[in-house]
């Protein structure tokens, strides 16, 4: 077991920057996730960790050792690919027993170590079948089995599960999250998934266009987001982010859209300087569980809007509404709206939590203001 130190970590391909300037400190033992769209850089990130791609610029070290220039095979890193990388021609014990056999391991020591791990995967009953003969979800335990009977100082997974379905997903979130921590190996997983992400990381590295944007909790990533692309990347639905203008009213400051008004918390305002930003156009975003909705205007449901689509998804509802020519998108359980229209075009009430807004800069993206709400998260 060991931590991994990543300083200016830099990989240019020609012209193309596909890794800029990345750098992290994963503790002993940490699931850490690398989160981001296709093409953000973090497969070559996790490449460069494994020795699989060299860095431009840039050090790595792996346990206080400098692996930068190592080939794989000096890291004592066991990876899982997402294809699974497995020998067609090899039984399963035989995929699995391939690295223990590279190291010129005994049989039986080979025999004993191999046997152990195919119990933790559950496994130990298709040992002489080969890969053509097993399922999707089948092939993956093989695959993780094969990396972790190497004994390896870190775990790197490139993600091993988007090839199964929701289901089996589910199942290998809460096992592999169970497997990590019950051996203790420090573990980089590689995702575009951020459900994957939020439910098993200890942090999160979210990517985009090569750059770390953000490196934290999941909670913290999903309440107190670096940027606006972060907080629209995580979440589902994704976070409402619309224009607003600040302005000033009757001694109160509001984000004015055109089609309606937002009356900010006084003190939120005030902390975050927002009277001295009078005229400044901004982003607001408030995510779809903090937007509510009502049959008819009231107090905390002033805005009038039209419903364009209703989605029921069994426990809660989803209601998209139009303001103008805003839409916004809101999360409720069923009983909260059990007497609300499910009509498209039919007239609804909409309001925001004053106490779960959130505002951007347009130029940069970066977060003005978190939500007065998050203020004091502290650690799951």
């Amino acid at each position: 077991m060991a931590d991994i130190r990543i300083d200016g970590l830099n990989k240019n391909f020609g012209a193309f920057s596909a890794v800029r300037d990345v750098t992290i400190g994963v503790e002993d033992g940490e699931f850490v996730f690398l989160l981001g769209p296709s093409g953000c850089g973090k497969t070559t990130t996790l490449r460069m960790i494994a020795g699989l791609e060299m860095p431009s610029e840039g050090a790595i070290r792996i346990g206080g050792r400098n692996v930068t220039f190592l080939k794989p095979r000096h890291r004592n890193v066991g990876m899982v690919f997402q294809d699974y990388g497995l020998y067609r021609h090899l039984t399963v014990f035989g995929n699995i027993a391939y690295p223990l056999e590279v190291r010129k391991l005994d049989r039986a020591a080979i025999r004993d170590k191999v046997g152990a791990v195919a119990r933790t995967m559950q496994i130990a009953d298709i040992l002489e079948r080969k890969p053509d003969q097993l399922s999707a979800g089948q092939l993956q335990r093989v695959a993780i089995a094969r990396m972790l009977v190497r004994d390896a100082d870190v775990f790197l997974m490139d993600e091993p599960m988007s090839h199964l379905d929701a289901q089996l997903r589910g199942e290998m979130r809460a096992e592999l999250r169970h497997i990590q921590k019950t051996i203790g190996v420090t573990t980089i997983f590689v995702t575009h998934d951020q459900l994957e992400a939020m439910t098993m990381a200890d942090r999160i590295i979210v990517m985009k266009d090569g750059e770390m944007l953000q490196f934290a909790s999941p909670r913290e990533i999903f309440e107190r987001p670096a940027t606006e692309f972060v907080a629209t990347f995580v979440g589902e639905p994704q976070m409402n982010v619309f224009d607003i203008e600040i302005a000033s009213e009757s001694g109160r400051v509001l984000g004015r859209t055109g089609a309606f008004d937002i009356a900010f918390d006084a003190g939120w305002a005030a902390e975050n300087r927002l009277a001295d930003r009078v005229g400044t156009r901004l982003r607001l975003g408030v995510r779809p569980e903090h937007v509510l909705v009502a049959g008819h205007p009231d107090a905390r449901c002033p805005v009038v809007a039209e419903l364009y689509s209703f989605e029921p998804t069994g426990a809660e509802n989803l209601y998209v509404l139009r303001a103008g020519a805003i839409e916004i998108t809101t999360r409720t359980s069923t009983t909260e709206t059990a007497g609300l229209s499910k009509e498209e075009g039919s007239r609804l009430a909409m309001g925001f939590d004053p106490n779960w807004l959130y505002l951007f800069d347009p130029a940069t993206g970066r977060t003005i203001a978190h939500a007065k709400a998050a203020e004091d998260i502290g650690e799951i």
